[in-house]
C-alpha cells in the first residue's frame, strides 16, 4: 500500500470517530431536561452536567498527550474509546437508583475518553497531509463528527425526551407499586441506548486492535510545554477554542429550555408546516408527544446546520483565508444572536438555530491556525487546546446562572461577547498580525 492509500484508508478510519464522539456528545445534552426535571434542578444546577463533563477536557488534556507520546496514536485511540464505554456504562446504575451524582460521574468518565480521541486525533488529522491543507482536512472531518451531532437530537427527543417526567409531589401520590414500576420506566429510557452506545464502542475497540494505521508521532521535545506557554499564536488560539466551545455547549444545552421559555410548543402545534415537519423528525403524531420531544426535534436544525457549514467549510478554507473565513462566520453568528434577542415565535427560534451554521468551522479552524507552524510540538500543543474546551464546564453553567436572573435573551449577551472574540482572533490571523 502506497502513502498516499495508506493516509485515505486513515482519514476515514479516524473520521468515524469524530461522527462518534458528536453524537454521544450531543446525546448526553437530551439528558440536561430529563435530569433537570427527575432532580428538579434550577438552571444553574443543570448546567453543572456540562461543568462535569468539561471538566474532564481541562484535567486530563495534558496528561492524555503525555500519554499519547508514550503509546502512540493507535493505543490511545483504544484507551479513549475503552474509557468512553465505562462511561456509557455508568448511566446504567445511575438511572437505576436515580443517583445524581453517579450521572456525574458517567458524564466525567465519557468525556474522558473523548478527551482522549480529541488529543489523538485533531492533530492526527492535520498530519495526515500537507500543513497548507490542514484546515480543510479538519473541517472535512468535523462535517462528519457534525452528522453525528445533527442525528443525536432526533434519537434524544425520541428515546430521552418523549415522555413526561413526574414531579415530587406525583411521585409521592403514588403506591408503592405503581412507584417500582415508574422507576424502572424511567430507569429503562435512560439505560436503552447507553448500553446499546457501549456495545459498538466496544466493537470498535476490537476493530482497532487489527487495523493498522501510519506512524506519524514523533519524539516530543522535554521542554515543548514551556515553548508553548511562550507561544502567542497558541494561547490565542487557545482561549478561542475556550469561547467556542463554551458558547456552542451554552446555546446547544439550552436550547429546549429556551424555546420551552417562549412557549413554542403551542406555536408549533398551531403552525400546519412546523407540525407536519415535527411529526416527520419524531415519526409520531404530537398528541402523544411531551412539549420537550416537540421542540428537541428541532435542535437537529443547530447540530445539522454545523454538519452543512463544515462540508462548505472544508472548501472555503481551501480558496480563502482561513482566519478571514473565521472572522465572517463568528460575524454572522453574532447578527443571528442578536435577531433572536430581539424577536419572538419561530422567528427568535430559527435565527438562534442558524447559529449552528457557523459555527461550523470554527473548532478545526482555531484548531489548526493555532498548530500552525508548530512542527513537533503539536502533540503537546494539542493537550494544551483540548484543555481549552473546558470552555464547555465554565460558560453553560454562567449561562444558567445569568438566565436565572435576567432571563434567557440577556444572557445570550455572554455568548455574544464569545463569538466577539473568536471574529477579533479570525482578523488577527488574516491580517498576519500572528506570526
Amino acid at each position: 500500500m502506497n502513502q498516499s492509500k495508506s493516509y485515505r484508508s486513515a482519514f476515514i478510519i479516524i473520521t468515524i470517530l469524530f461522527f462518534l464522539w458528536g453524537f454521544i456528545t450531543v446525546l448526553v445534552d437530551s439528558l440536561i431536561p430529563r435530569l433537570r426535571d427527575v432532580f428538579e434542578l434550577s438552571y444553574f444546577q443543570a448546567g453543572l452536567v456540562q461543568f462535569a463533563f468539561f471538566t474532564a477536557f481541562f484535567v486530563l488534556s495534558v496528561p492524555a498527550g503525555f500519554i499519547l507520546s508514550k503509546i502512540g496514536y493507535k493505543r490511545g485511540i483504544i484507551l479513549g474509546l475503552s474509557t468512553m464505554a465505562v462511561g456509557c456504562l455508568l448511566f446504567y446504575p445511575a438511572s437505576s437508583y436515580r443517583f445524581f451524582g453517579v450521572f456525574l460521574l458517567g458524564y466525567f468518565t465519557l468525556a474522558g475518553g473523548i478527551t482522549i480521541l480529541q488529543v489523538a486525533a485533531n492533530p492526527y488529522v492535520a498530519l495526515l497531509g500537507s500543513e497548507d491543507g490542514a484546515a480543510s482536512r479538519l473541517n472535512l472531518s468535523q462535517a462528519f463528527n457534525s452528522l453525528g451531532t445533527a442525528i443525536a437530537p432526533v434519537v434524544g427527543a425520541i428515546f430521552l425526551l418523549s415522555d413526561s417526567v413526574k414531579s415530587s409531589d406525583e411521585i409521592l401520590a403514588l403506591t408503592d407499586t405503581q412507584k417500582d414500576a415508574y422507576y424502572a420506566a424511567e430507569a429503562a429510557t435512560v439505560q436503552t441506548p447507553f448500553i446499546m452506545i457501549a456495545g459498538f464502542i466496544l466493537l470498535l475497540v476490537i476493530l482497532f486492535r487489527f487495523i493498522k494505521l501510519p506512524t506519524l508521532m514523533k519524539e516530543s521535545p522535554k521542554d515543548g510545554y514551556g515553548r508553548l506557554l511562550r507561544n502567542k499564536v497558541m494561547l490565542l488560539g487557545a482561549l478561542g477554542i475556550f469561547v467556542y466551545v463554551g458558547a456552542e455547549v451554552a446555546i446547544g444545552s439550552y436550547l429546549v429550555n429556551y424555546f420551552l421559555d417562549m412557549n413554542l410548543v403551542a406555536v408549533i402545534k398551531d403552525t400546519p408546516f412546523m407540525r407536519n415537519l415535527c411529526e416527520r423528525i419524531l415519526n409520531s403524531d404530537l398528541s402523544a408527544m411531551d412539549g420537550k420531544a416537540i421542540v428537541g426535534a428541532f435542535v437537529v436544525f443547530y447540530w445539522s446546520g454545523a454538519m452543512i457549514g463544515r462540508f462548505i467549510g472544508a472548501y472555503l478554507t481551501r480558496v480563502m483565508s482561513p482566519g478571514k473565513v473565521l472572522s465572517i462566520f463568528a460575524g454572522l453568528a453574532i447578527t443571528m444572536l442578536l435577531i433572536s434577542m430581539n424577536t419572538t415565535g419561530l422567528v427568535a427560534m430559527w435565527s438562534i438555530l442558524a447559529v449552528g451554521l457557523f459555527n461550523s468551522i470554527m473548532f478545526p479552524t482555531i484548531f489548526t491556525l493555532a498548530l500552525d507552524g508548530l512542527g513537533d510540538l503539536k502533540p503537546q500543543a494539542s493537550g494544551l487546546l483540548c484543555m481549552a474546551i473546558v470552555g464547555g464546564a465554565l460558560i453553560p453553567p454562567f449561562y444558567g446562572f445569568l438566565t436565572d436572573n435576567i432571563g434567557f435573551k440577556m444572557a445570550l449577551l455572554l455568548v455574544i461577547v464569545c463569538y466577539g472574540y473568536i471574529l477579533f482572533y479570525g482578523w488577527l490571523k488574516s491580517k498576519k498580525t500572528l506570526v
